[in-house]
């Protein structure tokens, strides 16, 4: 069973209207009403337990009252329930939309991502010198290990939310975040790259132009674009439904720490072909996963609310 806790801090004139959007909704459980009892602000307490299937629609009529804006409404995840009658509504009732998304949940997990720390760019800066210390030495591992270290897909996404909601602030953020931390791991790989070659520390077999690892990357072709929106599916799927584990596929699946490596070290080794391939394939997964990301959650809030409106309809014959 799916549930979700939420608290709300409503002021003495908005609680009636709570109150009563929340009696009368079925799949609402566990309804606790605490007159003038919260400060900061200050307020009365509710709590209840809604099916995380029909969460939606409550949060939005809470919404509609105002009650994010005049006081509060906090949402918590309930690990465990045991409700006969909230188990029954959920399989009787709600049947697939019983797994449906929380969207305010899922919007709010994307716009923590959307926060773009210092360390932030020093995960990508990490992130792009292993790279370029696997694609010097052929390593494979360590290819996969700076793509799991890199934290730019929560980026992508919070663009992705904001081309969705027409947020042009959160775009800008996201596209400058991902800009200037590109460049940034590019410069420090090719510093770095530099100096190997200066102190001519680089493998015999890269010297003679054995790269395989590298070759994988700076080369865009039509697997690259089936991978990137492949990866671009799975990674909102993967955020809608709560799956880290699909989600941590999707870092070690896209070619972007890579190819930002790759740029900088065939520059420091004056391979300019490879860099300008290395480029194109940064910016292909990076356009496709944002493009990808919208697509999705556009598609996935169509698809529920169409069973939704499948499920009123039969629930009212």
């Amino acid at each position: 069973m799916e549930m979700i806790h939420v608290r709300l801090v409503s002021p003495a004139d908005l609680t009636p209207r709570a109150v009563g959007l929340l009696t009368a909704d079925r799949y609402v459980f566990n309804l606790v009403v605490l007159p003038d009892l919260v400060r900061n602000p200050d307020g009365d307490a509710v709590e209840c337990d809604i099916l995380a299937g029909a969460a939606n629609a409550v949060l939005h009529g809470l919404r509609e009252l105002e009650l994010d804006r005049r006081g509060s409404i906090v949402i918590e995840p309930v690990e465990m329930a045991f409700s006969g009658q909230a188990a029954e509504a959920e399989q009787q009732q709600l049947g697939a939309l019983a797994h449906a998304p929380v969207w305010e949940e899922v919007e709010a997990r994307i716009r923590a991502e959307g926060t773009y720390l210092p360390s932030f760019y020093v995960y990508l800066v990490i992130a792009g010198v292993i790279g370029a210390v696997g694609i010097i030495t052929n390593s494979q591992i360590l290819i996969v290990a700076a793509m799991v270290v890199g934290p730019e897909y929560g980026a992508i996404t919070s663009v992705a939310l904001g081309i969705d909601q027409h947020k042009g602030s959160r775009i800008r953020q996201g596209l400058f975040a991902l800009t200037a931390g590109f460049l940034l791991a590019i410069v420090v790989t090719f510093l770095f790259s530099w100096m190997v070659r200066g102190l001519g520390l680089q493998p015999r077999a890269f010297d003679l132009g054995i790269r395989p690892v590298s070759s994988l990357i700076d080369a865009p072709n039509f697997f690259s674009v089936v991978v990137a929106v492949l990866a671009g599916i799975v990674g909102i799927v993967s955020l809608t439904q709560a799956r880290t584990s699909a989600l941590l596929g999707v870092f070690i699946s896209v070619t972007t720490i890579p190819a930002a490596a790759d740029i900088g070290v065939s520059c420091a080794f004056s391979s300019w072909h490879e860099a300008r391939g290395s480029l194109v394939q940064l910016l292909l997964n990076i356009v496709l996963l944002i493009v990808v990301g919208v697509l999705m959650l556009r598609f996935q809030r169509a698809v529920w609310r169409r069973i939704g409106r499948r499920r009123g309809r039969s629930a009212g014959r």
